[in-house]
């Protein structure tokens, strides 16, 4: 069960309350990994609209909220970092639309539950479960609060390949007289769900709990909680994307590798 990392939920709200303000400040309105590989995904899997209600989950700075705003959707949206929550309200403006923030453990059943059950059309969340000590509790409530058929799009790195257990590695070879490099990762760990502290962004102030769980493990929450899967991508950046800045960053050298996973669960 998911709740075996639950002694690290103080930690992780302690270091996102602390990296606030620098991933704010780096993140802003998304980066690559959010405009390239999540976003479009999200898109055609939640078909954002006018008037649809979505619970924007561990929203952080409220970018997603935000745009989701701007077509015409009704948002609320909650983290558990208040000076994450601080940064959303001051980054959004009227023009964002009709966006609720507030400040509320994604495992706190009473809490969400307060927001009215069977309120929502659908629910988002963009790159968060992985850093959530306990998910059970969140599917569980999610079954309550959205409406019949009502949809839950979550992205996440993606289990197999960019979780705490892979290196990235390239190998050179004179290969008939052309020098060619092979990019390609090693996996040392995927069945055992665990926990490592980790650098989502370099230089920001404090290491964060990222939790890992296997896929079987991550969807099964959903499926306990009554959802089942109907739709999924696995989204890696195109061989013609420009190189980052970092030789054995995510780039179009691990095109056939993708970082991340995009999946819609829905409850019937």
């Amino acid at each position: 069960m998911s709740d075996q990392f639950q002694q690290y939920s103080q930690e992780a709200q302690v270091a996102w309350n602390e990296n606030a303000a620098y991933w704010d400040e780096y993140m802003g309105e998304g980066n690559d990994f959010v405009n390239v590989l999540c976003w479009p995904a999200i898109e055609r899997l939640l078909a954002p609209g006018p008037g649809m209600c979505v619970l924007d989950v561990a929203c952080g700075n409220g970018l997603t909220s935000r745009r989701l705003g701007r077509l015409g959707a009704q948002i609320t949206a909650f983290d558990v970092s208040d000076a994450m929550i601080e940064r959303a309200r001051a980054r959004t403006t009227a023009e964002d639309g009709d966006i609720s923030y507030r400040l509320i453990d994604g495992g706190d059943d009473a809490a969400l539950l307060a927001l009215g059950a069977g309120s929502f059309d659908a629910a988002l969340s963009n790159m968060a479960l992985f850093d959530m000590a306990a998910i059970d509790p969140l599917f569980a409530s999610l079954a309550r609060l959205l409406k019949p058929g009502g949809v839950f799009v979550f992205s996440v790195m993606h289990p197999c390949f960019n979780n705490m257990h892979t290196i990235h590695t390239a190998e050179r070879e004179d290969r008939d007289g052309r020098l060619v490099t092979t990019y390609s990762m090693k996996v040392t760990g995927y069945m055992s769900p665990s926990v490592k502290m980790g650098l989502a962004i370099p230089g920001q102030q404090r290491p964060h709990p990222y939790f890992h769980r296997p896929l079987q493990m991550l969807l099964g929450a959903g499926f306990a909680a009554g959802f089942v899967m109907d739709g999924l991508e696995e989204r890696a950046f195109p061989p013609d994307h420009p190189k980052g800045r970092s030789p054995l960053g995510w780039g179009p050298e691990f095109s056939e590798i993708p970082p991340v996973m995009v999946v819609r669960m829905r409850f019937l």
